[in-house]
Order: structure tokens, then C-alpha cells, then sequence
């Protein structure tokens, strides 16, 4: 196939994807039909819940490389000023919902893949993983479709970088607290006042600065982002809940970072999950080195992805802006999904672990 062939397949691809609505955890017309258009290529397709993948295996002894996008969205967000399910082409721009995050990487993976696939002289085996529940982070996405793959040996994650590298990103914490005191009457000055222990608890949160700071995502992050307390206005609460947002960098597991903040605060902490761990791969990885001979910049995502749940070394590249994720009238310049397409081969093609 020519550039110019290629080029349109992946953006007649992209049409279809951003014509299906996906949102998180809804994703199963998408599924489908990405089902069927791989069947139609000769591929046999895996799927577990709504994540589909294909393999090519040149030798089951070789080591394993997972190429991995999601085909979920967000839902839309206010400020649209055109059909976010209508893929509308101006210049070189192709607007719709997920057409950036991560509608490009997604097609431009699977069109990589086409062509690495037929490469019989890899040295590893191939697996194109397009994963649901990204978005929300949920309990029937990537995590449920690596179970059935066994050893993963080195992933590559397609989100939208600007053809930079990641080779570390942030992970997540989210954590209940409930600082507790004692319920009593305003007019009696009775009672033991929780908010004022949540405050306390909080104004140390903000002073609060972890020893080890990351080369390249910077320190752990914790932040406030919402609070709640109180029933009426003449009663002294005895509850306050808040909640806290941690961005933890590869310094530190999410583990350690909770019991860290138990040892400052008072208030009762609880966190939802350890799941969303920060990841960094060695910068002398042959991914990594290739990269950067081949002059792709490399840095420190502050963004999470899908790679807070592959345990394996992973990288994070592919077409778009990050900025733009999430935001209305979201796009992607066509021509860099040929360029996507073109990197993913340079970097694959003649890898070697």
C-alpha cells in the first residue's frame, strides 16, 4: 500500500471510531464493530468484556510486545460548537469526540501492527490490545484482558504525547477522610468541632512536602478536592469528610505515600484503591535508547494511562495533544497519524530486546 492509501484507511477508520459513541464503560457498539473490521483482515480476535485484542506470534520462546490503545471517551463535556459524533474535516484538522484522546493512537497502532505483523523476522511476538473503561478507570478494562495473556515482556501505550516518549508517568491515590469530633449546641458552645480538625488536618497537608522528588515528574502531589460537613446550622458537626487527590511519582509506591500521611494527620484515612501505580521504564531500555538515536524526545508524563495497570516496562507515544483531552471541539491534524504510523514502524521493525 502506498503512504497516501494508508493514510486514508486510518482516517476512514477514524471516522467510523469517532461516529460510535464509547463512553466509559458503554463501549460495546464500538467493540463490536472494531471486532468485526479486524475479523475482516483475517485476524482471530480475543475478547474479554469489551477489550478485544489480536496476536502474532513468530515463536512462542520470544518475549512479548504489547502494542495498547483505548476505545473509550469521556462523555461530552459543555462548549461543543459542532456534532461531536460527526468526524468534521477542516484543513488539516479532523475534529470529533476521541479523535485526539485517543482515537489517533488507536488507529495508527492498529495500522503499525498491519504491517508489523507480516514482518516474519521479528524477534518477539506481537499483541494489539484496544482496551474500554480507560476513562474511568474501571473494574472490566485492561486489567481483566491481561489476565488471559500471561507474561507481558515490554508494552507500548498509545495516548496522545505529541510523538514524544513517556518514560514515567504519575500515579493515583484517591483517599476518603473523616475527621471526627463531638456533636453539641452553638448557643451552649458545647461539642468538639470536626471541621476545625479537618482544617487542622489540611493546613498540614498544604505544608506537607515529601523528601524525594522525581527527575521527571517533580514531587508528590497532594491536593484537596472536596469537603463536606454539617447538617444545620446551629449544630456543632461531629463529622468532616474530605477528600484527597495524590499524584504520586516513581519514586515512591502508592502505599508508601498512605502511610506517610497517616503519620501527620489525625483525621481517618481511607483510600479507594492502590491500583493506578506511577511507572518509569529504564532510560537505557533498547526502546528507549532506539528513541532517542532516532531523536524522539523523551520526558515525564503528568497524565495517567493505561500503563498504571500493565505490569510490565511500558513507554506512552502517539499522535495528538494532551491538552486537548477532554475539551470540547477536541481534534487531531491528520497528518500526524501517518506520522504515528510511520514512528511505531521505525521503532518496532527491527527491534530487538
Amino acid at each position: 500500500m502506498t503512504e497516501e492509501s494508508i493514510k486514508e484507511q486510518a482516517l476512514s477508520l477514524l471516522r467510523q471510531i469517532i461516529a460510535i459513541p464509547s463512553y466509559s464503560g458503554d463501549e460495546e457498539l464500538l467493540s463490536r464493530f472494531l471486532e468485526n473490521w479486524l475479523r475482516e483482515k483475517d485476524f482471530i480476535v480475543n475478547r474479554k468484556n469489551n477489550n478485544i485484542w489480536v496476536e502474532s506470534f513468530v515463536d512462542e520462546s520470544y518475549p512479548k510486545l504489547l502494542l495498547n490503545s483505548h476505545m473509550d471517551t469521556i462523555k461530552v463535556v459543555a462548549g461543543w460548537t459542532r456534532d461531536p459524533f460527526i468526524a468534521e474535516e477542516e484543513e488539516s484538522r479532523i475534529y470529533g469526540l476521541g479523535s485526539s484522546d485517543a482515537g489517533g493512537s488507536l488507529v495508527s497502532l492498529v495500522f503499525a501492527f498491519l504491517h508489523l505483523a507480516g514482518l516474519k523476522d521479528r524477534k518477539y511476538n506481537l499483541i494489539l490490545l484496544i482496551s474500554a473503561e480507560e476513562e474511568n478507570s474501571g473494574p472490566n478494562g485492561i486489567n481483566t484482558a491481561l489476565e488471559q495473556m500471561g507474561k507481558i515482556d515490554l508494552a507500548l501505550v498509545g495516548e496522545p504525547t505529541e510523538l514524544e516518549m513517556a518514560i514515567c508517568e504519575r500515579g493515583l491515590v484517591v483517599i476518603d477522610c473523616l475527621a471526627s469530633g463531638k456533636s453539641g449546641h452553638v448557643a451552649h458552645q458545647s461539642g468538639d468541632n470536626a471541621i476545625y480538625k479537618a482544617v487542622s488536618d489540611i493546613e498540614m497537608i498544604r505544608k506537607l512536602k515529601f523528601d524525594k522528588s522525581s527527575e521527571l515528574l517533580g514531587d508528590v502531589q497532594v491536593e484537596v478536592t472536596q469537603i463536606e460537613a454539617g447538617y444545620q446550622h446551629n449544630v456543632v458537626p461531629d463529622e468532616c469528610r474530605f477528600v484527597l487527590d495524590v499524584r504520586t511519582n516513581e519514586l515512591y509506591s502508592n502505599e508508601e505515600v498512605v502511610e506517610i500521611l497517616k503519620k501527620y494527620i489525625s483525621s481517618e484515612i481511607v483510600p479507594r484503591s492502590f491500583r493506578l501505580k506511577s511507572s518509569a521504564i529504564d532510560p537505557e531500555h533498547p526502546l528507549v535508547k532506539k528513541a532517542v538515536e532516532m531523536n524522539v524526545n523523551t520526558f515525564g508524563s503528568r497524565t495517567m494511562s493505561d500503563q498504571a495497570l500493565i505490569p510490565a516496562p511500558s513507554v506512552k507515544i502517539g499522535p495528538g495533544r494532551s491538552a486537548l483531552s477532554h475539551q470540547p471541539d477536541e481534534y487531531i491534524v491528520k497528518d500526524d497519524i501517518i506520522k504515528a504510523i510511520e514512528l511505531y514502524i521505525s521503532l518496532l521493525q527491527k527491534f530487538e530486546f
